[in-house]
């Protein structure tokens, strides 16, 4: 099993053995451009579900998307197995986008920001190992994290600015919400900007799966977020006929309306406040926990986090828990959210072992008998 640190060790060395001091920066470039360029001849996109599988694809994953009531739908998901041409390593990724061009907004996101994030990683992982003040005895885990959160800002300012510029799609009253994670061994590094949602998993001492949130819904009223906000000279407030639903909204007039302080494009606001640098933790993964859920909002609307942990492991087919929750949360709108349109719903099931623990395997749930609606 590859570590964050063990990547390190051996790399920045020359055929004699000794740290070269030479140009570290073309190296790195060309390191992470070739993994770049492999990773990408590697990859098999499923139409259905935008799953890049390798060769070694198992059932320790789950993604299911529903459209909603409100048109095309602007959800997209991703999972790269064997990342970065690492066995141990994986990447999932989910989109929601809004707007006009919503779906467009997502979907490139989608196909830009996992090979951006991939090079930035090896540039910054090979400068740091090239790096001839670099300390090997300090503490790895941590400096690997560090590498990763460098790594996820650094592209995520990228894309935004490349939608920016983009000559074939417009982004200013259009954009998208990004959560994605990498896990690599047992360390787990999250990325989100946005109010899509990663749930966590865990046996608890009493032996029950307990739902561990490990995001923040980026809303506009969240204090911090807020005060950027109003500082950018930035408006938040609630509509007459939306009690309690904050949105952001420009010094003059009543638009965007945007439900997040946290997006892709969208640059009507991001002058105003609206800001795409994702919130990046970290979490080291135990025994005891089984999986993460990552989902958008048309499911946490609905559906709280130990319902959703419940639907999950009450479903006895691991390829289907994503298909389960959907439909839950399908059926949940019907009768939470009555005369609204249904948003579109999606999902992604990671689970970390081979096999549930007994504790998890027998739990009861309202849903285990619920059929996906259609």
């Amino acid at each position: 099993m590859v570590l964050f640190p063990s990547l390190l060790e051996g790399w920045g060395r020359t055929k004699s053995g000794k740290k070269t001091k030479n140009c570290p920066s073309d190296v790195a470039r060309k390191t992470a451009k070739a993994w770049e360029k492999e990773a990408k001849k590697n990859e098999r996109v499923s139409s259905s579900s935008g799953v890049v599988m390798s060769e070694r694809s198992n059932t320790l994953s789950s993604v299911c998307s529903k459209r909603g009531r409100k048109g095309i739908n602007q959800d997209c998901l991703t999972i790269w197995k064997e990342f970065g041409c690492q066995e141990d390593m994986i990447f999932c990724g989910i989109f929601d986008g809004h707007g006009q061009w919503g779906h467009l907004v997502s979907k490139r996101v989608r196909e830009s920001l996992p090979a951006s994030l991939l090079c930035n990683w090896q540039e910054t992982l090979t400068s740091t190992s090239l790096d001839q003040d670099f300390e090997m005895e300090m503490d790895r885990n941590l400096h690997g994290f560090d590498m990763w959160k460098q790594s996820f800002l650094k592209t995520y300012a990228a894309i935004d600015k490349e939608l920016k510029h983009s000559s074939k799609l417009n982004s200013y009253w259009s954009g998208a919400t990004a959560l994605t994670i990498i896990k690599q061994g047992e360390n787990l590094v999250v990325a989100n900007i946005g109010d899509s949602r990663a749930v966590l998993a865990s046996v608890s001492e009493d032996g029950s799966l307990a739902a561990l949130q490990l995001t923040v819904d980026f809303k506009p009223n969240l204090p911090q977020e807020a005060e950027r906000i109003n500082r950018s000279n930035g408006r938040v407030f609630c509509l007459q006929d939306e009690p309690g639903t904050y949105r952001v909204w420009m010094p003059n007039g009543k638009t965007p309306g945007l439900a997040i302080s946290r997006a892709f494009g969208d640059y009507c606001v991001k002058d105003f406040g609206l800001i795409s640098m994702p919130d990046v933790t970290q979490r080291r993964i135990t025994s005891g926990d089984q999986f993460v859920i990552l989902a958008t909002d048309g499911v946490w609307d609905v559906i709280s986090n130990q319902e959703a942990v419940k639907i999950v492991s009450s479903c006895p087919d691991r390829k289907k828990t994503a298909k389960r929750l959907v439909g839950c949360a399908a059926l949940a709108w019907k009768t939470k959210k009555r005369g609204i349109a249904m948003d579109d719903i999606s999902a992604i099931c990671l689970f970390f072992h081979a096999s549930s623990p007994p504790q998890a395997n027998h739990l009861v749930s309202k849903y285990s008998g619920v059929k996906e609606s259609g």
